[in-house]
């Protein structure tokens, strides 16, 4: 079986997932199908906190909840006892309405409205990650009329560029998220933070991207950190309390990719922290990682069901399926990889090499190309594999598609985290305008006509 331990094949010849049949769950749930594998997130978790208590004891691990996020997730992650980090009004929504203890929440986001902000400081979140000049002096505004105080970070950028996709790098100086270190901005804005009386300064954040493979990256970014936590001491009079060096630690959706394990992360981020505090003289603050992918990446698959298959002889074979870039825009996006397996043919060598095509109405809706596959016929299941962060947060409702349901497995137990939609679902929140009522019949015409009388 290709990439994971924790996916085998039965007896059967099908793909299995946290103890239950793939083709089973397709049959009972029907596809497109997203499935999670709790024991596989519980065990990613794990892996950080116990990295944390080897190598950097005095650490936090705040899981990313926009690589993905449901009630029931929150529960997962609340249990093993991780913070959370949210980035929107209904993110935080989501994790209240869960009982996600908020003074657990890291409430992020590059433009947060007033609303949120006031949502943040009502439910007493752990932190707010402030991610500009003009946040800052709003968030102090808005905590005056509450009469509330905020614990903060400030988010700057330290102009680290991540060996990914240019879309998901975040720490270069050209960014929308942060506030430049470059030209004293960041700075300025640690020296307003220590001025306010409603906010307490408690740190400073980074993100330099996702999908990370490489480690080099983080090297320098905790040195560009640590020398910048030195300055705004020394400009505030306030030692950070916590470095939060975010996320991005990447997966294998490949064969070809080797990602580095959350432990050798910890242990060499713990390793530079301790030699760059000690020559800079400040004390060693709390690290904060915000993991998300390699939490929830590979835990999850999609099941899809074949469609229509089109053979171009010479050239390519398309498979198309029931699902595609509505509920899996990572291809579009970012030009993602997959790895394919035929859930109901999981025993089977490879027998051609086919291109699996979604159904939306776009040339780029295609999930992966030139996957090798056994002999494939209409009905068949196939699991797209390493889809559990990105895929359901990033559904849409293109072409009118309703979003797929997403069960949970656990030991050989399934049951759903999120339901089905319906065509009613879609049509929930349309409205008619009154002007746009239909009027009396009239007579039927062409498409683009009108019946003209003479």
């Amino acid at each position: 079986m290709p990439l994971h331990a924790h996916l085998t094949v039965n007896d059967r010849g099908h793909l299995e997932i946290g103890g239950c049949d793939a083709v089973e769950l397709a049959r009972r749930y029907g596809t497109p199908l997203y499935v999670l594998d709790e024991e596989r997130v519980r065990a990613a978790c794990r892996q950080y906190l116990s990295a944390l208590a080897r190598h950097y004891p005095k650490g936090k691990i705040v899981y990313a909840g926009k690589a993905l996020l449901t009630t029931g997730v929150c529960r997962i992650i609340a249990s093993e006892g991780l913070c959370l980090d949210v980035v929107s009004g209904g993110e935080l929504y989501t994790a209240l309405q869960a009982g996600f203890p908020p003074e657990r929440i890291y409430f992020h986001g590059n433009n947060k409205s007033d609303d949120e902000l006031r949502m943040g400081l009502a439910a007493g979140v752990g932190r707010i990650v402030v991610d500009s000049e003009a946040e800052l002096v709003r968030l102090d505004e808005l905590a005056a009329e509450m009469g509330r105080t905020a614990d903060i970070l400030l988010r700057v950028t330290p102009g680290v560029e991540a060996h990914t996709h240019s879309y998901m790098k975040t720490g270069q100086l050209d960014s929308k998220f942060g506030i430049p270190i470059a030209g004293g901005l960041a700075l300025e804005a640690a020296r307003r933070a220590a001025r306010s009386p409603r906010l307490r300064l408690r740190g400073y954040h980074c993100h330099i991207g996702s999908q990370i493979l490489d480690l080099t990256a983080f090297d320098i970014t905790v040195g560009l950190m640590m020398e910048f936590l030195a300055e705004a001491q020394a400009a505030t009079g306030i030692p950070a309390e916590e470095l939060d060096l975010g996320g991005g630690l990447g997966i294998r959706y490949t064969p070809a990719d080797d990602p580095p394990s959350p432990d050798e992360l910890v242990r060499r981020l713990g390793d530079a922290l301790r030699r760059e505090a000690t020559s800079r003289g400040v004390p060693l603050p709390v690290l904060v990682l915000e993991p998300g992918r390699s939490i929830v990446g590979d835990a999850g698959i999609t099941l899809y069901t074949v469609g229509f298959i089109k053979r171009i002889p010479g050239l390519r074979t398309y498979v198309a399926v029931d699902g595609g870039m509505a509920d899996n825009p990572r291809v579009a996006l970012y030009q993602a990889r997959y790895t394919v397996v035929v859930a109901n043919k999981a025993a089977e060598e490879p027998a051609e090499i086919v291109s699996i095509a979604g159904k939306c109405c776009e040339t780029g809706d295609m999930l992966v190309f030139d996957a090798p596959v056994p002999p494939l016929a209409r009905g068949d299941v196939l699991a797209v594999l390493s889809t559990g962060a990105y895929n359901y947060s990033m559904a849409s409702h293109y072409n009118r598609l309703p979003k797929p349901a997403m069960v949970l497995v656990s030991q050989g137990r399934h049951a759903l985290l999120v339901e089905r939609e319906t065509y009613d679902d879609l049509l929930r929140q349309d409205r008619v305008p009154p002007w746009l009522e239909p009027a009396a019949p009239q007579a039927a015409g062409a498409c683009g006509s009108r019946e003209v009388q003479a």
